[in-house]
């Protein structure tokens, strides 16, 4: 535990020195650019950060903790490695304001965290979801559905290309199981507002909601409790900056009390984990501990930990404002290069879009530049994290033109 208020407190005091009140570019780089010292020694502009979120230096000294404490104690590790599987989950629910530590269930992909919400269900649960829903959504419904396990409707884009709570409840009867919806929509940072009015509409048919938060938690603050939401799912992968692997399943207090049985358990999850007494049936333990799985990936527990507590210090509301006036400021350098990107504001996740029938060419230009995006589909995305500067912004833009008007016939 040495090791983990080391880390933390050389994070806090990197923050508390920060100048107070809003961030500033200079006071970022002088105090928080050097927690990151091994990421930055490149010349790359990074704009993928709402893609793979970029680590901090304490990240690769947290896995070596792991590691040294599997070296050094063997078999007696896992009263180490199971502190930081409980820490890890205390971390999340701070993060998303999770009422009970035991409502976080961790998970090695948000996908996990869908399939055993399904998984639990009874009978052929029917699903309403959305054409939106990235593709770890996307495939197991299809593949679900494909295998008769469930019935699925899909809701299309209105004619904006949005999906809208009004929407949703268009299509929302009395029969639906369940409705799985993201936060904030994957291909063009759409945010779906009002969520716990579907949630209420959801509830008033019997159904259960299940949002994707993954490109919501660390974004903008998230009240899970407020969106009353039955299920979520996320991960650290993006904006946490934890890497793969490390992810989360929701469940509210009132789903826990409600005598949900998990299909999806293992032997971590029994009553009485390391006595080996082998009721049949099992004896699970209580509330979101039920939902646990066989022997757990410890590792990825500590390579998340220097991202969550990096945004719990730092604090998401003031990563939202800083980032929204990067993004206000790189959306001008791109529409003074000709180039018409959406995003920025309330109504739009961490990052900006640009539609392109070859966007994936261009995220291949681009990088040629050393500018680093990424395309899904007809977009391209582009996103700052707090360490970008704003030449790195104006370079970038000028970049994209280049690469733009290269591939002009």
């Amino acid at each position: 535990m040495r090791r983990v208020a080391a880390t933390s407190r050389r994070i806090d005091e990197a923050v508390a020195r920060l100048v107070p009140g809003a961030l500033t570019e200079e006071s970022l780089q002088q105090h928080i650019a050097p927690l990151f010292s091994r990421v930055l020694a490149g010349d790359r502009i990074y704009l993928a950060n709402h893609s793979l979120g970029r680590p901090l230096d304490a990240m690769a000294e947290d896995v070596r903790e792991a590691t040294c404490v599997w070296e050094t104690k063997l078999g007696d590790a896992w009263d180490a490695w199971l502190a930081e599987e409980e820490a890890f989950r205390t971390r999340i629910a701070q993060l998303i304001h999770a009422p009970r530590v035991d409502c976080i269930v961790p998970k090695t992909s948000a996908g996990q965290g869908l399939r055993a919400v399904l998984n639990a269900l009874s009978g052929t649960p029917r699903i309403l979801s959305t054409r939106g829903e990235f593709d770890s959504i996307d495939v197991l419904l299809k593949q679900y559905a494909s295998l008769g396990r469930i019935e699925i409707q899909w809701i299309e884009p209105d004619a904006e290309g949005l999906f809208t709570v009004p929407g949703v409840m268009e299509h929302l009867r009395p029969g639906i199981d369940l409705v799985v919806i993201s936060q904030v929509m994957f291909l063009n940072g759409q945010v779906v507002h009002n969520l716990d009015q579907l949630a209420d509409a959801c509830h008033t048919v019997g159904a259960k909601l299940l949002l994707d938060s993954y490109h919501a938690v660390g974004v903008f603050p998230v009240d899970i409790v407020a969106l009353r939401a039955d299920f979520a799912i996320g991960g650290s992968y993006k904006y946490l900056r934890g890497g793969p692997g490390a992810c989360f399943l929701y469940l509210s207090p009132e789903i826990l009390a409600g005598g949900l049985r998990p299909l999806d358990t293992g032997w971590f999850a029994s009553e009485n984990t390391f006595a080996y007494e082998r009721p049949d049936p099992p004896v699970l333990r209580t509330g979101g501990d039920a939902f646990l799985e066989s022997t757990p990936p410890v590792l990825t527990y500590y390579q998340a930990r220097s991202g969550q507590q990096f945004a719990l210090a730092m604090g998401v509301e003031r990563l939202r404002e800083y980032g929204r006036d990067q993004l206000n400021r790189l959306k001008r350098y791109l529409a003074d290069a000709g180039i018409p990107a959406i995003g920025g504001d309330a109504d739009r996740g961490a990052f900006l879009c640009f539609r392109h029938k070859n966007a994936r060419v261009l995220a291949k230009k681009a990088a040629e530049s050393n500018v680093i995006t990424d395309a899904r589909g007809e977009w391209l995305r582009l996103c700052p994290d707090c360490l970008t500067r704003e030449e790195e912004l104006r370079t970038a833009a000028s970049a994209l033109q280049r690469a733009l008007d290269k591939m002009r016939p």
